[in-house]
């Protein structure tokens, strides 16, 4: 008998054929998440879970699923899993390293230069048949080429994001829970604390997991410190930034611009105050959004599954079992 797997989410096709070779499949294939009562019932006789960000995967979770020998996140970041909860319990959990890193930098660079030289303002200005003729004073923005970039989190995208950023001849600027100095030799980067980080930077990328240290690491204290015409990226997790800090932020003139790929809350409601001011770009949480990385994730995430329910270690594993 094949062992039996659930999985919160349609996957690309060559990873769920991978799948249904070796497993019993039962896929929530809906456009939303299943809620977690109905998560709850589907893991009682489920040997392994594969699931994604939206999907709170908690102790008592867990213990609805006595047979349980996987969890597999199909994902970098694992902040809705209670990884301690599945050490506790025996229960391997994997998520999916690496392969995002340049198409989250990428995305993250697009929205630095987007954000920079106001893209989504002048599509949304010729759009409402504005544009009337050329002026010298339209939609200025600002030099990317010669500004200074302060990366928060030195991992793997956010030195793939300093890698980009060399390549504009921008200063660079980092802070991190540990310094790099292979980076630093490597990019030309500077390692230096938070507070000279926010004087100094014209653009600040956000490349950190969420902790209890990092929740709400952006709020009214560090915007107060930014300069007027700073441009804040967020591809990392929307509550790393307080919202409402950062909509006063931006209708007061303390920053000058945010390029956010993820909100707190998320998705943003169509009525939040975010949305009604011009000098932000929001899109919905698709820096990873390539058909290469998510098939290689949906693969790495199959590739974890199907160890686990084998009782075999996990070639992606979070926790040690």
């Amino acid at each position: 008998m094949k062992p039996k797997v659930y999985v919160t989410r349609h996957l690309p096709k060559v990873a769920l054929a991978k799948l249904v070779e070796t497993c019993d499949v039962e896929i929530w294939d809906e456009e939303f998440p299943p809620d977690y009562d109905l998560l709850t019932e589907k893991v009682a006789d489920k040997d392994g879970l594969v699931c994604l960000l939206t999907d709170k995967i908690d102790a008592d979770l867990m213990d609805a699923g006595p047979n349980l020998k996987v969890i597999s996140q199909v994902a970098v970041g694992y902040d809705n899993i209670d990884v301690p909860a599945a050490t506790a319990r025996q229960i391997p959990v994997g998520n999916t390293p690496g392969v995002l890193t340049d198409a989250t930098a990428d995305f993250a660079f697009a929205l630095l230069m987007a954000a920079a030289r106001r893209v989504v303002e002048g599509v949304d200005y010729v759009r409402a048949d504005k544009w009337q003729t050329w002026g010298l004073t339209l939609l200025l923005g600002q030099d990317i080429a010669g500004a200074t970039l302060g990366i928060v989190g030195m991992g793997r995208i956010g030195q793939a994001m300093a890698k980009r950023a060399a390549g504009f001849d921008m200063r660079l600027l980092y802070t991190s829970r540990q310094r790099k100095p292979e980076a630093e030799a490597k990019l030309g980067a500077a390692y230096v604390d938070f507070d000279t980080l926010l004087q100094e930077s014209d653009f600040i990328s956000l490349h950190v997991n969420l902790t209890d240290k990092t929740r709400g690491l952006f709020g009214a204290e560090a915007f107060g410190k930014m300069k007027e015409t700073a441009v804040l990226i967020n591809t990392a997790r929307g509550p790393v930034v307080d919202s409402d800090a950062l909509y006063d932020a931006l209708k007061e003139g303390q920053i000058g611009y945010a390029a956010l790929d993820v909100t707190d809350p998320e998705p943003l409601p169509v009525d939040h105050k975010l949305l009604t001011l011009p000098n932000i770009i929001i899109v919905p949480h698709i820096a990873s959004a390539t058909i290469t990385s998510r098939t290689k994730m949906a693969m790495m995430a199959v590739e974890n599954v199907i160890a686990g329910v084998k009782g075999e270690p996990l070639p992606f594993p979070v926790n040690s079992i």
